[in-house]
């Protein structure tokens, strides 16, 4: 693992054409490249509108197969780009058999490895349990040629387990693909005390694993097609934070931003040594945590 490395994201708003979407991120991408980036982080589901706002059989048709069109289209981005990119994808896995999936390309444009999301959400304009099926690749960081990478995709950052344990296993930074947004009905006071809720956890995740975040969401207004909801603005604010939770960069919340920032990686052990966490884990007394709930 290198000491330092130049971490790139693509902070971008999307339309219904796919083809055009990728074509967008393929631009962007490479001016993240150009400006330096090694490694590249993409939002959840970046191939299409959110579809997940309603529950329509027909949005099944944007899934496709890994290994697929999408998978060769971003190979040839990682290769010449000379990056790793780590990319979302609506996986088909069999007829009927769905998946929110994260792909890891390496520098050759091999695949690292992939991640199916683990925690998937059923709540009002994200309806996201008719479509993906919960993960069963388990918490295994995914190791490139920049390092071992915890990848996990949105919902999964409210979830401090999942966190932990990508970092038991030698994580070097935890990866959060997202599309998170506000819906206009909620007070101002609301939508921020959302938006700081979903900052300050992963900023808690940094913190009690001493490991760097890369946090990527994505931007922009989509309407609710049912017309039930006024649809979601999504919120931005994508980040980098260091190990004690120490912002090195981050968006705005309302326009499509393309950022580079350099992460040092060797501060992981600097913190780690002065705040030992994990020597200090009462292994010994954590066994109720498997369970729903303590009644």
């Amino acid at each position: 693992m290198k000491k330092q490395i130049k971490v790139g994201f693509i902070q971008q708003s999307n339309i219904g054409d796919v083809s055009a979407n990728m074509a967008k991120l393929a631009k962007n991408i490479k001016i993240v490249s150009e400006n330096g980036a090694e490694l590249v982080v993409l939002q959840e589901l970046h191939n299409s509108l959110y579809f997940c706002q309603v529950e329509d059989v027909d949005n099944f048709d944007l899934s496709e197969q890994i290994p697929g069109q999408s998978t060769d289209f971003y190979s040839k981005i990682a290769i010449q780009n000379k990056i790793v990119l780590v990319t979302s994808l609506f996986e088909k896995r069999a007829p009927g058999l769905y998946h929110n999936t994260a792909v890891v390309f390496d520098k050759d444009g091999s695949i690292a490895g992939k991640y199916r999301k683990m925690h998937i959400p059923d709540d009002p304009a994200y309806y996201e349990k008719f479509y993906f099926t919960p993960g069963d690749l388990g918490f295994f960081p995914i190791q490139t040629s920049v390092g071992k990478l915890g990848v996990l995709v949105c919902w999964d950052q409210w979830y401090p387990e999942a966190a932990r344990l990508m970092a038991m296993r030698g994580a070097d930074m935890l990866i959060y693909p997202t599309a998170i947004g506000w819906e206009s009905s909620d007070s101002e006071d609301e939508k921020q005390r959302q938006l700081n809720a979903w900052i300050i956890s992963q900023r808690a995740h940094a913190v009690a694993n001493g490991l760097p975040v890369i946090s990527v969401n994505r931007v922009g207004h989509e309407n609710d097609p049912s017309g039930q909801t006024n649809g979601i603005q999504f919120w931005g604010n994508s980040f980098v934070v260091g190990p004690q939770g120490e912002f090195l960069i981050q968006a705005g919340n309302s326009d499509e931003e393309n950022m580079v920032v350099d992460v040092d990686m060797k501060r992981s052990e600097d913190v780690r040594r002065i705040w030992p966490f994990f020597r200090d884990r009462r292994i010994d007394a954590y066994n109720d945590i498997v369970k729903r709930f303590m009644d």
